[in-house]
């Protein structure tokens, strides 16, 4: 919503937003001047195109309230983890649905986002198109060729935040028990994650490359790097990566 708007890919004349709960409705309301319900089916009948961003787990109760209005002139974007085009298609067996299939990540909400694409098997270039506008307003996107890799992009990126921030809580920690502060280890680990962010997008060094440069023989990167090896932290966030992807599978089925 912050991209959409600040970028003018949309007016907020032009913007519905549905919830449940009032507390949110209030905060889209305020914060953005878009108009907000509860009613699904309004929304729906009043679209060209349709956001769904609900639970995996719920998305078939919810669409059951408004699938009988999804029309032919309308596109349906789905942010929803794990769920495929074929099973929202379902859905809407009166008409051949346009879905688009996204996996955005939090960082959308600060302009700096990633978001992944698939078409689905009735979507038109045109609905792919206008589905990479809406989210390049907020950072960038990639289209995938196989529905398949959306998990991989769901663990990656999708999640990626979290592993960053479960990191950066860890030298946080480790900071302050060599003797820093809270402030002051939070001031230096976030600031060094935010250079070595943007080192590695402007450099366009691999970070294997980046690594080797921040690394002396003997030296103290090197001393953390043995330890890391040692304690086969590389492997154990392979592992939660791929935990992850899973998880997207499973919330498919």
């Amino acid at each position: 919503m912050h991209g959409v708007l600040r970028q003018s890919v949309l007016l907020d004349d032009r913007i519905i937003a549905t919830d449940p709960s009032e507390t949110r409705r209030e905060v889209f309301a305020k914060r953005f001047g878009v108009a907000v319900t509860d009613d699904n089916r309004m929304a729906v009948a009043n679209s060209y195109i349709v956001l769904l961003a609900v639970k995996p787990q719920d998305f078939k109760d919810v669409v059951a309230g408004f699938a009988d209005l999804i029309r032919h002139d309308q596109m349906i974007v789905s942010i929803m983890a794990g769920v495929p085009t074929a099973a929202i298609e379902a859905q809407f067996p009166h008409v051949e649905a346009r879905v688009v299939r996204v996996m955005p990540n939090l960082a959308m909400h600060v302009g700096a986002g990633m978001a992944g694409l698939f078409s689905g098997r009735h979507a038109r270039e045109a609905d792919l198109l206008r589905a990479q506008r809406i989210f390049d307003a907020a950072g960038k996107t990639a289209v995938l060729e196989h529905e398949a890799l959306m998990d991989a992009v769901t663990a990656v990126s999708g999640t990626g935040p979290a592993y960053f921030y479960y990191f950066t809580e860890t030298i946080v920690a480790a900071g302050e028990a060599a003797g820093l502060s809270h402030q002051q280890a939070m001031l230096l680990a976030t600031q060094a994650c935010y250079g070595a962010a943007r080192m590695m997008l402007e450099s366009k060094d691999p970070p294997s490359v980046l690594r080797q440069k921040v690394t002396s023989a003997g030296g103290t990167t090197q001393a953390a790097m043995d330890s890391m090896r040692r304690r086969n932290v590389f492997e154990h966030i392979k592992e939660a990566v791929v935990a992850a992807c899973n998880r997207s599978r499973e919330l498919g089925h």
